[in-house]
């Protein structure tokens, strides 16, 4: 099914599963880039556009799977615990549920937003409970683009998480988005090395603070 449509297709949620297993980095550049947390990340260098597609995998202790796949599905939550949300809202369009996310960037930068589709479903795969988001950019016109705000393209990313044996969670997570004008390179670098890793622990901390609210 063609994602912009509203849906996902059931290879796309077994391909992250697969890379939850093992990370396919075999057949292209990918290149380690920084090892932090019990998190590993790697990232793969689009020669035509110069942008970066990233591979996470790791583990985050004493997140369990479902609490994980449910604070990142929350969105009125994610506006209290993620310092760099300026709006963040689902509405119905047509049918389907479109995500607005407008993110925060370091002055002079104008702010990035993102409008997008994403669906989440648990797999079993060979007795291994999965939880699975997919999530992608989409076109509505209930959405026009703002003064001022740079509407991100072809954003796309797919998290799988399952228990990690113990009280916490193995994850994998493929990310790439193209940020639009023009973002320095130490910008780039920074919130690859620093950024995700912070992300992962902010949620890690907002996973125990969920639980301690329900």
């Amino acid at each position: 099914m063609d994602p912009a449509a509203g849906g996902f297709s059931e290879e796309q949620f077994r391909e992250a599963c697969a890379e939850l297993q093992q990370p396919a980095l075999a057949g292209a550049d990918w290149q380690l880039l920084v090892e932090t947390l019990g998190i590993s990340i790697y990232r793969l260098l689009d020669q035509q556009t110069g942008l970066y597609e990233y591979k996470v995998s790791g583990a985050l202790e004493d997140c369990p799977p479902a609490l994980l796949a449910d604070v990142h599905m929350d969105l009125d939550y994610r506006r209290q615990w993620d310092q760099y949300v300026k709006e963040l809202y689902e509405k119905e369009c047509d049918g389907k549920t479109v995500v607005y996310w407008e993110v925060k960037y370091p002055f002079p930068m104008s702010n990035r937003d993102y409008v997008y589709i994403r669906q989440r479903r648990e797999l079993d795969v060979d007795g291994r409970k999965i939880h699975v988001i997919l999530a992608q950019s989409t076109s509505m016109p209930q959405f026009p683009e703002r003064p001022g705000v740079i509407r991100v393209k072809g954003y796309k990313q797919s998290l799988a998480i399952e228990s990690d044996g113990k009280k916490g969670s193995k994850v994998f997570m493929y990310y790439f988005d193209n940020p639009g004008g023009q973002i320095p390179s130490w910008l780039i670098n920074w919130a690859a090395k620093n950024g995700v890793p912070n992300f992962l622990k902010d949620m890690a901390k907002a996973c125990q603070i969920y639980l301690k609210k329900t």
